[in-house]
């Protein structure tokens, strides 16, 4: 089966060119938070022409091109585009996956594939006739999604390249191991350990040698992805809901990281309350330190976390509850200053009805009882503030006063594989023309 991949060119950047005509033609970094120590999650096209790196901070962008404009992140109004984008590409030809806010795949039977190139071309028109010339795309097509992916990575922006198999590996053989996906900095080291330094001698090596150097099936599958042959992607489980959170400077102290944490925590409750699942399990981690390494990140090198396990839940009251006596620790044992929060809700279990073990003593069964009645009513109430809020907006009710974070959206960032629900926004829904231009930057 023949696959087309798509993705799109600085999405992040572009949408802000998209929403606002003032940006279109010039340099634009997109950054989490409006503060001066902070780093690009996008730049657009403009920019990286001129030569500003991916991931570069305020300062090290304002050194390469001083006019450089920085835009503050609005990831609600990405997710709405993100879904307008979808339905106009179904209009030209079905999705088979949609793997993050910006790249999607596409199956093609044997008649579509013969007219890739065209079928590719229609695309492109038809996002350029629906959202201007702003929004463009790179496309892929290959006999294996992870081809299609190299090739939508091959000619940016705005591309189109077409890896038949007759041609390889031929077609991909300049690449450098580094481009190809799947291929991390670690995975590249053992490769070359192993006496692989290009993408000829990666195509040499054979299926069980592949799955020896990743050291599980994961080889195999890579390898059989990249010589265009069928392979079977194993199905994701959903084993925890969490958040991540930098913090700004003014907020790396123990009650602003319960601040921080406490929004984590709902919106990670909340979201758990839209399956099927209950947790059993709560885990705060706080990191902090670190130096920059040589691609200009920061390496946290101080790490602290705990884990807290329980009566199976999915409500609010329980799960600050577990919250505070994870805080409790944290002040207790942590000397760092930390960088970020993260809260993980996990030790999924099915969310039926508990029953009560027949076999245990008749005391500890009426304590498991009272529990378990009064976890009911905390996930009624918190069900019955979940309507409110979708009926009358995010801010209509929340448990306990929720302060402004820096950089708001929290809970609801884009992460690589997972787009937010509209849902999970716990603000206003932003308008797609107010652009949030930076101050402090």
């Amino acid at each position: 089966m023949t696959k087309l991949y798509l993705d799109f060119d600085s999405f992040f950047a572009s949408a802000e060119q998209h929403f606002n005509p003032v940006l279109r033609g010039k340099p634009v970094g997109v950054v989490p938070l409006d503060v001066r120590h902070t780093g690009c999650i996008a730049i657009s096209r403009e920019a990286k022409r001129a030569g500003v790196p991916s991931g570069a901070s305020v300062s090290e962008a304002r050194a390469i091109v001083p006019e450089m404009i920085f835009i503050v992140a609005r990831p609600d109004a990405y997710v709405r585009l993100h879904h307008r984008i979808l339905a106009v590409i179904e209009g030209c030809l079905p999705i088979e996956k949609v793997r993050s806010i910006d790249e999607l795949v596409c199956n093609l039977v044997a008649s579509e594939a013969e007219q890739g190139r065209e079928l590719a071309h229609g695309i492109k028109t038809a996002l350029l006739h629906a959202f201007g010339p702003t929004l463009t795309c790179s496309i892929g097509i290959g006999p294996s999604e992870l081809l299609a992916k190299i090739g939508a990575e091959m000619h940016k922006p705005d591309g189109l390249v077409i890896l038949r198999e007759s041609e390889l590996p031929d077609s991909i053989a300049h690449l450098k191991l580094s481009d190809i996906p799947g291929i991390s900095k670690g995975m590249s080291a053992r490769l070359e350990k192993a006496g692989i330094t290009d993408v000829p001698a990666l195509w040499k090596l054979g299926a069980k040698e592949a799955r020896g150097l990743w050291g599980s099936i994961e080889g195999e599958r890579f390898w059989n992805a990249l010589h265009g042959l069928p392979y079977e992607r194993p199905v994701s489980e959903k084993r925890m809901f969490g958040h991540s959170r930098m913090l700004s400077f003014d907020w790396r102290t123990p009650e602003r990281v319960h601040d921080c944490a406490r929004q984590l925590s709902l919106s990670a409750v909340r979201r758990l309350r839209r399956t099927e699942f209950k947790a059993t399990q709560l885990t705060l981690s706080v990191r902090g330190g670190g130096s920059r390494t040589d691609n200009a990140r920061r390496s946290d090198q101080q790490r602290w976390s705990t884990e807290m396990q329980f009566e199976a839940m999915r409500d609010d009251a329980s799960t600050l509850e577990q919250l505070a006596a994870a805080i409790a620790h944290y002040r207790r044992e942590v000397r760092f200053k930390p960088r970020s929060v993260t809260v993980l809700l996990h030790g999924l279990v099915d969310a039926a009805p508990a029953q009560a073990d027949l076999f245990s003593q008749p005391g500890l069964n009426d304590q498991r009882a009272a529990i378990l009645v009064r976890q009911e009513k905390r996930e009624r109430l918190s069900g019955a503030m979940d309507a409110i809020r979708a009926k009358h907006g995010p801010a209509s009710a929340s448990w306990g006063v929720c302060d402004d974070i820096p950089g708001g959206f929290v809970g609801s960032k884009i992460a690589f594989g997972r787009i937010p629900d509209l849902g999970d926004f716990n603000e206003a829904p932003s308008k797609d023309e107010a652009t949030h231009f930076c101050v402090v930057a």
